[in-house]
């Protein structure tokens, strides 16, 4: 008999395999009392712990166990206590709004959920049928230490996670991956990226995020070492990066552009240089900011591009051999790009100028919207919504949101090309760029610059910068300058909050 795919695989190979291992470093900077570290043998123990006292409390097979919390290795168990063991869980973004936590929790017909210390007082009134705090509460409740767990017959196409999207457009939906959906995603991860048991790699991503993009579990897996981060400071993670031993992270242009602030006050050598991969997702980066991580910091650069409904790898762009003796701006250039198929996906771009994929980490369908899945998947093919374009050599690039696209004058400006253009500027720590309306063109171009310490630079600067470097009817026509830009809690800029102020009261169209 063929043994079903499932997350538990990686966690049992773990504790068989690596089980003395020291395998999850806590945090011991929270409100709740750390976990501190626990070997894969522990962990594992304490998972079984977990599914046994769901069994007590009557959380059967499929039902739906809610969390919300900053990263803990309490959220980590819960993706094996919970989801490995036949529930589903649905880890939610901490940085929501009660109100969008309640309509999460109450759209998920959710039987327990579980609360981060710091957030107890916030969430106090969300109603469940179950609640408990984290490491307050939880860990008497979810213990049953010796007591065996009911069986669950493992099925891979069984929803593991409901991971509600993180809201850059609209109210989130709640999209279901099955266990064969993220254990193919974390082995493909794996492979791409060269995980092995001497790696340690640091929770910089909110782990919540399509489950830590499935590094909890392929380093599992490979008995690489899981060190927790609670929150994300530059310093900070080049301290962990020195104490550690870290060689592997992930994280959004922001997480980057935080460490390279912190690398230029940092005394002595840059942690981890010829050491560190660093794999960044969430929005095409700044080739000036790839370029300044090889250079500045001595670490690898790798872009992956996907989606929380892709479980989430779609594509990679890792430094190939043939790219050795290009300069490092050259090779950054290259590096810019979304990247290629990974193994078992297939990327394709409709006549509109959509981003089509397919395989086997395509969502099961939106919980509890059906007409929401027809629309996402047609024939086979799921369509992104992002805009894009693929070169000769099968990479592909990421033009835009088709939501964010900018339509002035009838011609299509990719907001992404202006703000690469802006980023060359060194004044310019942070850009968006976004439609505002126009009464002669229907939209012009509006930049929103977050300027670097110390720095000056005026609007005309700036607007003369672009069109030194970028077709002029692709250029700023006004900049707004701010001292932040709104973005979700793994980074990615909330553009539709940032057009709000300058289209209330009126219609956009979108092509």
């Amino acid at each position: 008999m063929i043994a079903p795919l499932t997350i538990s695989d990686f966690l049992d190979r773990a504790a068989f395999v690596y089980g003395d291992r020291i395998g999850i470093v806590d945090e011991p900077d929270q409100p709740a009392p750390s976990l501190r570290e626990l070997t894969y043998r522990e962990v594992h123990e304490r998972t079984r712990s977990c599914a046994a006292a769901l069994d007590q409390l009557g959380i059967g097979h499929g039902e739906r166990v809610a969390i919300v919390s900053q990263n803990s290795a309490r959220l980590l168990l819960a993706l094996y206590g919970v989801a490995g063991a036949g529930r589903v869980l649905v880890p939610i973004n901490f940085r929501l709004s009660p109100v969008e936590i309640e309509y999460i929790v109450e759209h998920s017909g959710a039987s327990l959920l579980l609360i981060d210390p710091e957030l107890a007082a916030s969430l106090a009134h969300i109603p469940c049928q179950r609640r408990a705090i984290l490491g307050v509460e939880s860990d008497a409740l979810l213990s049953r230490p010796g007591v065996e767990p009911a069986r669950w017959p493992r099925d891979e196409n069984a929803t593991a996670t409901i991971n509600y999207t993180s809201g850059t457009t609209a109210r989130p939906k709640g999209v279901q991956l099955t266990h064969r959906n993220l254990w193919i995603n974390a082995t493909t991860f794996g492979l791409h990226t060269g995980v092995n048991d001497r790696d340690v790699y640091l929770h910089t991503l909110p782990m919540f995020h399509c489950n830590g993009w499935g590094m909890p579990f392929v380093v599992a897996g490979m008995g690489a070492r899981q060190v927790v981060l609670r929150k994300v400071a530059g310093d900070e993670i080049l301290r962990r990066i020195e104490h550690h031993g870290v060689t592997l992270m992930g994280g959004a242009p922001a997480v980057v552009a935080t460490v390279l602030d912190a690398a230029q006050k940092w005394a002595g050598p840059i942690p981890g240089r010829g050491r560190v991969r660093m794999v960044v997702a969430g929005a095409p980066p700044p080739t000036r900011t790839i370029e300044r991580v090889e250079t500045e910091l001595g670490w690898e650069f790798i872009q992956i591009y996907g989606l929380t409904e892709t479980s989430p790898f779609l594509t990679i762009n890792r430094s190939r051999a043939e790219w050795d003796s290009l300069s490092t701006a050259k090779r950054a250039q290259r590096l810019g790009r979304a990247g290629s198929p990974a193994l078992g996906i297939r990327i394709s771009v409709d006549a509109e100028g959509e981003v089509l994929a397919r395989g086997n980490v395509v969502l099961d369908g939106y919980w509890a919207q059906p007409e929401a899945t027809a629309a996402a998947i047609v024939d086979g093919w799921f369509h992104t919504g992002d805009g894009g374009s693929i070169d000769n050599e099968g990479y592909l690039t990421i033009s835009d949101r088709k939501k964010d696209v900018i339509i002035t004058g009838g011609e299509n400006v990719t907001s992404i090309e202006v703000e690469d253009a802006l980023f060359s500027h060194p004044a310019v720590a942070e850009a968006a760029v976004i439609g505002v309306p126009d009464e002669k063109w229907g939209e012009t171009v509006k930049a929103l610059v977050v300027i670097t310490a110390g720095a000056t630079v005026t609007e005309r600067e700036l607007i003369d910068h672009c069109r030194a470097r970028i077709a002029h009817y692709k250029c700023p026509t006004s900049v707004d300058f701010r001292t932040e830009l709104a973005r979700t809690a793994t980074g990615k800029l909330q553009k539709f909050k940032l057009r709000a102020p300058y289209w209330e009261g009126r219609t956009r169209q979108v092509n």
